[in-house]
């Protein structure tokens, strides 16, 4: 059973929460908190699998709580509820910075309670569920880890008990229908190539999802200036917070980080983020290449999708594309992924240790399609040598 904490100083919030999740199976509400400060208290008595967190509260608001949880509590999943506003996606990505895990969007323009409560239902219950580590009710235990990535160290704290084993968050279940699974519930396979070894790269296009803020910032500040090619960003964002991560990523990174928009040339050194509610896709123009954004519908429930990046890529670069699918839940980027392999394009997954959730870069490992496995901290040194000597070798010839 995942029991969850639910903290909010609004009466309503907490009930309409509480609701939500009362039908959900192998999910116990064992608490609530109208603060952040009684939360503390609350935590260490019901020692909680997943917190639901306001932001805004008095005493000690969602952002402070999440800061003093931390230095007690490194590990527990932590969901923030935010509005979908510019102030509300600030004070978010303000929250993942300081230790939250993920967020979901209080419900807006929804016309009666049972709305409300299944539209919270419906974008809250997948997440605890991948948060926590635990499968769906009924579903297979997760098989064995697929092709094994360099060496990296195991996030500290993943075993919530002495010798538990690590929870494989997001790991998709095992067994036919399992994104990427062998026949039988068999490891995943080994990629079936190694595509586009030693050539020319023009382009980085990166994937990400739950936990991909964090991920995404950490990449991002390993890669210099001089970048020596364009990085297209799809991360799975409402609208209004794509453009503040943007501009927060802009700030904090050597790079200059802009939401894309239509029309806008790919430059070098630059990182072009997916606008939420849209695709980011690309067309040329003479020898330029353009952003271009679509309203065609979601793919894997998700718009931005990963999987209609990476494909636009694969069209116009073909092998001369690398791709980088980072932490997310779902399998979103595995069908592009194997569009770029075949183009002779070469594919990077983020490891199992170090990714919040292992379902995306999971399914392309699982599928057989990732050229590398690493851990969070080695991939920006490992774009920046495989990009910038693809570039120099390519010169050289």
């Amino acid at each position: 059973m995942i029991s969850v904490l639910v903290v909010d100083d609004s009466v309503v919030v907490r009930r309409l929460i509480v609701d939500a999740l009362s039908g959900a199976e192998n999910i116990e509400v064992v608490g609530t908190a109208s603060n952040g400060q009684l939360a503390q208290a609350k935590i260490d008595q019901l020692k909680p699998d997943v917190i639901t967190m306001d932001i805004e509260m008095p005493q000690m608001d969602g952002i402070a709580a999440v800061r003093e949880l931390r230095k007690r509590h490194k590990h527990i999943p932590v969901i923030m509820f935010s509005t979908l506003s510019a102030s509300g996606a600030t004070a978010t990505l303000e929250a993942l910075s300081a230790g939250a895990t993920d967020y979901v969007t209080k419900p807006s323009n929804v016309g009666s309670v049972n709305e409300s409560i299944a539209a919270v239902r419906n974008e809250l219950v997948p997440k605890i569920y991948a948060l926590a580590g635990r499968k769906r009710p009924g579903a297979a235990p997760p098989s064995a880890p697929g092709r094994p990535g360099p060496a990296a160290p195991a996030r500290p704290g993943a075993a919530t008990r002495p010798g538990a084993a690590p929870p494989r968050a997001g790991l998709p279940p095992s067994g036919p229908g399992r994104p990427g699974a062998a026949p039988g519930g068999a490891a995943p396979a080994r990629p079936v190539k190694k595509a586009g070894a030693g050539g020319r790269i023009d382009i980085l296009c990166i994937g990400s999802s739950t936990g991909g803020p964090d991920a995404l910032t950490k990449v991002l500040q390993g890669l210099p200036s001089d970048f020596p090619v364009p990085i297209v960003v799809t991360q799975h964002m409402p609208p209004v917070f794509t453009k503040m991560f943007a501009e927060r990523l802009d700030r904090s990174t050597p790079l200059r980080v802009v939401e894309a928009g239509d029309g806008m040339e790919l430059t070098a050194g630059w990182a072009y983020i997916a606008p939420g509610d849209n695709h980011l896709v690309f067309h040329r123009r003479g020898t330029a290449t353009l952003t271009q954004l679509s309203g065609a519908p979601p793919e894997n429930s998700c718009r931005p999708a990963v999987d209609v990046m990476f494909r636009s890529v694969a069209a116009l670069y073909g092998a001369s594309a690398y791709a980088t699918v980072l932490t997310g839940m779902g399998h979103d980027g595995r069908g592009g992924a194997k569009v770029l392999r075949d183009a002779g394009a070469e594919v990077l997954a983020q490891d199992e240790a170090t990714s919040v959730v292992w379902g995306m870069p999971g399914a392309v490992v699982g599928a057989g399609l990732a050229d590398e496995i690493l851990p969070l901290d080695r991939i920006a040194s490992h774009l920046v040598n495989r990009i910038k000597s693809s570039r120099s070798a390519a010169v050289a010839r």
